[in-house]
């Protein structure tokens, strides 16, 4: 069953390569969806996939790459909407 989480990264989160990994890492879960570097130093996102995986990159989200701190994640529940990949916009 395909779950859907919009996401807002607080911290230490941009200028880390913090996108990138993420894409990365939702790659190797076979998650779909996006992020994006926001004017208030936040990285928001859309992700969307299996439930576990989903959950398995929010609990990455949660610490990360090695570079970044990260000091809280929003996460609200989405209306899945089909995508396929994930960007790092």
């Amino acid at each position: 069953m395909s779950v859907a989480k919009e996401i807002r990264v607080h911290g230490r989160v941009q200028g880390v390569f913090f996108r990138d990994s993420c894409r990365q890492e939702a790659a190797r879960l076979g998650v779909a969806g996006w992020v994006t570097n926001e004017p208030d130093g936040t990285v928001a996102g859309f992700i969307e996939g299996e439930a576990d995986a989903v959950e398995a990159l929010l609990d990455w989200c949660r610490s990360g790459p090695r570079q970044a701190k990260v000091e809280k994640v929003d996460v609200t529940d989405a209306e899945p909407r089909g995508l396929s990949g994930f960007d790092a916009r």
